[in-house]
């Protein structure tokens, strides 16, 4: 499925990505957590090339699943790649690998040389505008592991990615996710932390996010 927006458009829009917030890069003061952002990860034109690259060539799904007894769309595009066999299950969907694009296996060699781990997959979300989104969640399928590894690239429009604590209720952090920015998340994070896109009513451009995993055998 091809995303409804025309790429020439898209391409025009480009430009503007670079108004980016001025948090500094580092490691996130949350307890129980370890939490790194690097914004330029990649710079302003690789980043444009590969938000244009994965806009055009991903295979883009809107997957359904089921809400309170009723089949209900995502509200994003999404898509999966990965090693054969390397399939993964979320929100009653279960996603079968596609096989590694260049682009994604020239992106994933960046990730584990700054991460110094191996990832074998992909999650691959595109938030359309504003009114795509995803709600409060922990990546803790078990295929994942205990404590998992997540490299998450964002190319693309700045788009707001809210974290709370499970069980300390008033422990909350909001992060602007900027094109060209690497977030990543490992250790106990997973146990302690929910994070979500949250909707908006603001004109977003397009954004782009991959999220690099290891699932297990």
């Amino acid at each position: 499925m091809k995303a409804n927006h025309s790429i020439a458009n898209q391409l025009s829009l480009l430009g503007s990505f670079a108004e980016t917030d001025q948090n500094q890069s580092g490691i996130l003061a949350l307890p129980d957590a370890e939490v790194i952002i690097q914004h330029h990860f990649f710079h302003q034109n690789e980043s444009d090339r590969i938000f244009s690259r994965l806009y055009q060539n991903v295979a883009w799904k809107q997957e359904k699943t089921f809400l309170y007894g009723k089949q209900v769309a995502l509200p994003r595009l999404t898509a999966w790649y990965g090693d054969t066999g390397k399939n993964y299950k979320y929100s009653k969907i279960v996603m079968e690998p596609q096989p590694w694009l260049p682009i994604l296996e020239y992106i994933k060699s960046k990730v584990e040389e700054r991460c110094g781990e191996h990832f074998n997959s992909v999650l691959l979300n595109l938030y359309r505008d504003g009114r795509d989104s995803i709600a409060w969640h922990s990546d803790d399928e078990q295929e994942l592991g205990n404590n998992p590894e997540i490299g998450s690239l964002s190319f693309g429009g700045t788009r707001s990615f809210r974290m709370r604590h499970k069980f300390q209720k008033g422990i909350k952090s909001n992060l602007q996710l900027t094109h060209g920015s690497l977030l990543i998340m490992r250790g106990e994070t997973q146990h302690y932390w929910q994070h979500q896109i949250p909707k908006t009513r603001k004109l977003t451009q397009p954004r782009i996010n991959l999220t690099f995993r290891k699932i297990l055998d």
